[in-house]
């Protein structure tokens, strides 16, 4: 059986007044991200009821690929400027899909 790709919820918190900061960087990662390899989407969401929740649902070929997501200079720059930005740390959920049994 081949494996299930992995999928990912990454989660940001805006600082009160950074939200259009927070959200100018956050789409800035969409192009790149999007052409990497091992991508199988990388959609951005903004909360409903709340306008500094921001959170984007990937998915991955794989781990590794996810792993190696991370390490690209999209991903540091952002990491870079998130504590100015955000008022708690990134929370990531990873997991695989379940399928009706």
């Amino acid at each position: 059986m081949e494996p299930q790709p992995m999928v990912v919820v990454a989660v940001f918190r805006a600082r009160q007044g950074h939200e259009p900061a927070l959200e100018d960087a956050l789409r800035a990662m969409l192009p790149p991200t999007r052409r990497e390899p091992g991508c199988l989407n990388y959609d951005l969401h903004r909360g409903h009821d709340d306008l500094g929740l921001f959170f984007f649902h990937e998915t991955w070929v794989s781990a590794d690929h996810h792993a190696a997501h991370l390490k690209t200079p999209h991903v540091q720059h952002l990491l870079a400027i998130s504590p100015e930005l955000l008022i708690e740390p990134i929370r990531e959920y990873k997991g695989r899909r379940l399928e009706p049994s």
